[in-house]
């Protein structure tokens, strides 16, 4: 029906697996694919690609299989439409699917020249289709109320060891222990330590089967639930990476999806990121290149809440700024919250600190931790939370402090 003259939509080419499908996208000459839910891997990779190219996706699955539908939306395709709906339904999907990506491409504020052509490219396809057909909706029907989601906050600080994962693990502990149902992920590409600190030995990263799962569409609250570990009643723990070099299993295209189930398991999840922000593969690279530091910079766009955390001394001090200049730049979406770590008046004045900070940066601190190595050494050791091995440091009450500062959901009293 699509290829006699005349018609709204024309194929210009039938692909025969998905690496037919990302080539020919790269020509430019689509603005629309169409893919079946029993593409061979299909992924999140894939339709990220695709749409990098410019081009609207539209999913196509069996009639009666709500399995393939939902792994669809899942790997990120907005439109699908059952494969007996015809070519009318088709073309009614690709409009959609063209709505979608020229909304998305106008919620960018920071286009270039290629991304005005594109816009102008699916502008043109779009005047080309026939118009949607309006859906009356139902006047006897009440909206439905939004599920809840949770919070995401990210603990990002830069190279030095500022305490990145000392305030993430404690964060969540407190918060757990409040009665917060908390789920605590450990993202550092470079090394994360989250697995140790709770005397964890696992050599199946979590974080890495769910970016896996995510990719394929097959990641959801049940299996996040079997990937991480139980550590209390209202606290859990996907942990990360074994080995620094398998970071390419942790896929940036995936993240989104995996922060989206994050938010479904539980009210608080807090990541600990990793340090570096660099992403300079893509000038060494002619072609689509791994990037290290996508999942970091990807967690970093999409948290709720950002917890740029630095060490109150004078080199900390130094990394923190340039730190912060580096994620205005990379993650410009970000609006850090500054936590200063390990304070103590041997190191440097609070004052001074506090003040170097808001003229170089503009930016206030909103907590300022001491430094106990007593509390810290002794939660190590035990490998248990920060909040369980010293119940009464003052490191523990400036967390707890912290946590009630952010705007994170409230903790609802038992019994209730």
């Amino acid at each position: 029906m699509l290829d006699r003259p005349g018609a709204p939509m024309s194929v210009v080419r039938r692909c025969v697996d998905v690496a037919d499908v990302l080539a020919h996208a790269a020509t430019g000459r689509a603005s629309v694919a169409v893919v079946a839910a029993d593409l061979r891997r299909l992924d999140t990779d894939a339709i990220h690609r695709l749409t990098v190219a410019g081009l609207a996706v539209v999913g196509v699955h069996p009639a009666a299989d709500d399995r393939a539908r939902t792994r669809l939306e899942r790997i990120g395709i907005s439109v699908v439409v059952p494969d007996e709906a015809g070519s009318t339904a088709l073309v009614e999907a690709a409009r959609s699917a063209l709505n979608h990506l020229a909304l998305d491409r106008d919620l960018d504020t920071d286009l270039g020249e290629r991304g005005q052509a594109l816009d102008r490219a699916v502008a043109d396809t779009r005047a080309a289709l026939p118009p949607t057909l309006p859906i009356d909706p139902d006047p006897d029907s009440e909206p439905a109320e939004p599920p809840a989601r949770g919070v995401v906050v990210a603990v990002w600080g830069p190279t030095g060891a500022p305490g990145r994962t000392t305030v993430a693990a404690g964060l969540a502990a407190d918060r757990a222990a409040a009665g917060l149902p908390t789920l605590l992920v450990d993202a550092d590409v470079y090394g994360g330590v989250l697995a140790s600190a709770f005397g964890l030995l696992d050599e199946s990263p979590g974080l890495a089967g769910a970016c896996r799962m995510a990719a394929n569409g097959r990641l959801d609250v049940t299996a996040l639930s079997q990937l991480s570990w139980t550590l209390g009643p209202t606290l859990r723990l996907l942990t990360g990476l074994a080995r620094a070099d398998r970071w390419p299993e942790m896929r940036p295209s995936a993240i989104p999806a995996v922060l989206d189930v994050c938010r479904e398991t539980a009210a608080l999840t807090v990541v600990d990121v990793g340090f570096c922000l660099e992403a300079d593969e893509e000038i060494t690279f002619d072609t689509a290149a791994p990037r290290r530091n996508g999942a970091t910079l990807a967690l970093l766009a999409e948290a709720d809440i950002v917890l740029a955390v630095g060490s109150a001394d004078p080199p900390g001090m130094e990394r923190l700024i340039r730190g912060l200049a580096e994620l205005a730049e990379m993650v410009p979406e970000a609006d850090p919250t500054v936590v200063l770590n390990r304070c103590r008046s041997a190191a440097a004045s609070a004052d001074e600190a506090v003040e170097a900070l808001r003229r170089f940066t503009g930016r206030s601190v909103a907590a300022q931790l001491p430094e106990d190595r007593a509390a810290t050494d002794r939660a190590w050791h035990r490998a248990v939370p920060l909040p369980e091995a010293a119940a009464g440091s003052p490191l523990t009450g400036a967390l707890t402090r912290l946590a009630r500062s952010l705007d994170l959901p409230a903790v609802v009293p038992a019994g209730r």
